[in-house]
This record gives C-alpha cells, sequence and structure tokens, in this order.
C-alpha cells in the first residue's frame, strides 16, 4: 500500500495536471470564440471561421485526394527527417569532441543556419528541377542544422569524469563517441530533432508552395487560390496535428528513456 505521503503527492499531480488542461482548454475557446467574431464582423464571407471549417472537416475527409497529398508531404518530412537525424548526429559529434572539425565547420554551419529555406529554392529547383527530389533537399537542409548545433553543444557538455573512466578502462575513441558522449548528449538531441521536425515541415510546405509539387502544401495553395479557405485550413489543421503530436512523442521518449532529465519539467 503507498505511503500516505505518496498518495497525496499524487493527487496533487494528478490535479495539477488537471488545472492545466482545463487552463488549456479555455485558452483554445477565447481564442476560436474571437477568432469566429472578428471574421463574422469584418472579414468576407469565404474567410475560413471555426464554424465553417468544422463543417467542411468531413468533405475534406472524404475526399481521396487529400490523403494522397497529405501521404505525399508527410512520407517526404520522414524521409528527409530521417537523413538529416543521420547525417546531422555524426556531424555535430565531430564538431563537439573535436577541436579541428569545429574550427573548421562551426561558423559554416551557424551561417547555413541563418540562412532562409526560401533562399535556397530557386538552387535546388535548377539543381533536381520542379521535382519531388528538389522538396526532399529542401527538408533535409532545413533540419539537418537544428540537430548538427544540438549535438554538438551536447557532445561538447559531457563531464569530462566520464570520458576519464573511458580512458582509464582504454576505451577506443570510437566506442566511446557513441556509447558515452552520444548518450550523455541526448537531451540535446531530443532538443534537436524536436526542432528539426517543425523546420522539416515548414520547408516540404514552402517547397511545395514554390514548386507546386503535389503534397498538402500544393492542396492548401490550390485551395486558398480559390477561395475555398475552409478546406485549406483543414490542411492547417492536419499541419497542426503533426507537429503536436510528434512534440508529444518526443515528450513521451523523454519520460521514458531518460527519466533523470527535467523531472520538474514532465509535471507540467
Amino acid at each position: 500500500m503507498p505511503a500516505p505521503s505518496k498518495v497525496s503527492a499524487l493527487a496533487a499531480r494528478g490535479g495539477a495536471r488537471a488545472n492545466t488542461l482545463i487552463l488549456r482548454l479555455l485558452a483554445g475557446l477565447v481564442l476560436l470564440g474571437g477568432w469566429e467574431i472578428v471574421v463574422r464582423a469584418f472579414a468576407p464571407a469565404y474567410v475560413a471561421k471555426p464554424s465553417t471549417v468544422l463543417m467542411a472537416i468531413p468533405k475534406v475527409l472524404a475526399n481521396r485526394d487529400f490523403f494522397f497529398a497529405a501521404s505525399q508531404t508527410l512520407a517526404a518530412v520522414a524521409q528527409g527527417l530521417l537523413i538529416a537525424i543521420v547525417v546531422g548526429t555524426v556531424i555535430g559529434l565531430m564538431i563537439g569532441r573535436s577541436v579541428i572539425a569545429d574550427r573548421m565547420l562551426r561558423h559554416y554551419i551557424n551561417g547555413f543556419y541563418a540562412v532562409p529555406m526560401i533562399v535556397i529554392l530557386p538552387l535546388v529547383t535548377l539543381w533536381f528541377g520542379y521535382t519531388s527530389g528538389a522538396r526532399l533537399a529542401t527538408i533535409v537542409f532545413a533540419a539537418l542544422f537544428s540537430i548538427i548545433l544540438n549535438v554538438s553543444d551536447g557532445a561538447r557538455a559531457v563531464p569530462r569524469e566520464y570520458l576519464e573512466v573511458s580512458r582509464s578502462f582504454r576505451a577506443a575513441r570510437f566506442r566511446s563517441l557513441f556509447e558515452i558522449v552520444f548518450p550523455s548528449a541526448m537531451p540535446y538531441f531530443l532538443a534537436g530533432v524536436r526542432l528539426a521536425a517543425g523546420r522539416a515541415l515548414i520547408g516540404a510546405v514552402v517547397a511545395e508552395f514554390f514548386t507546386a509539387i503535389g503534397g498538402l502544401g500544393y492542396f492548401i495553395l490550390y485551395m486558398s487560390r480559390t477561395f475555398r479557405h475552409d478546406e485549406a485550413f483543414v490542411g492547417v489543421l492536419l499541419l497542426a496535428a503533426f507537429g503536436i503530436g510528434f512534440d508529444a512523442l518526443i515528450g513521451w521518449c523523454t519520460r521514458r528513456f531518460l527519466p533523470w532529465y527535467r523531472r520538474e519539467a514532465q509535471t507540467a
């Protein structure tokens, strides 16, 4: 039987989560209500508002083109994010643990990270054409540098004692890198993946806007230009839901595999 202090702590935690959920719902209702009122009072009839978007959801979900467009975009995001994670982790570990690599690459990484992805789209379309390859390249470019910067910071922040123990047991440098440095930098890695996922979604949609490649971005653009803003906003909601779901997945992975990390934030 749990101790009374533990039961009271669990009850307090559950109450705090319930209060947080109520506050979030209230804030959402206020925002939706304000949006509805402002659009009805000042905007043209075709502008999206919560009530008409809600009515458009069944119509959009019955459209096969919508699901095909969503699958194209999300598959490209997953593929590009996987490439960015693998390449970014390797480069980030190199920069974080090698002074030479840091001096050679850091300024270029910071520079490319600051470049807006819309700027590289003309170059990408010259190299890859108006194809899905251009979208994939844009996604990788958008996601890569967040992972590199976070992993390199995490690799640089590994406690010196960990590495001294590995050297005392004569562990190979490569083995120490992936068995000590990378696990220690895991919180930084997860933070980088969280940022990279959002940037990857933005890169995919921007590429589809610019190149007219089939996907969710093109679906939203087409519906907006034909004044079907309610249907377009359903696509926006799907993108938002994907972002929220991925953020929740990262949060679950943090709680499941890194229970020691930021305990006070996990109770929020």
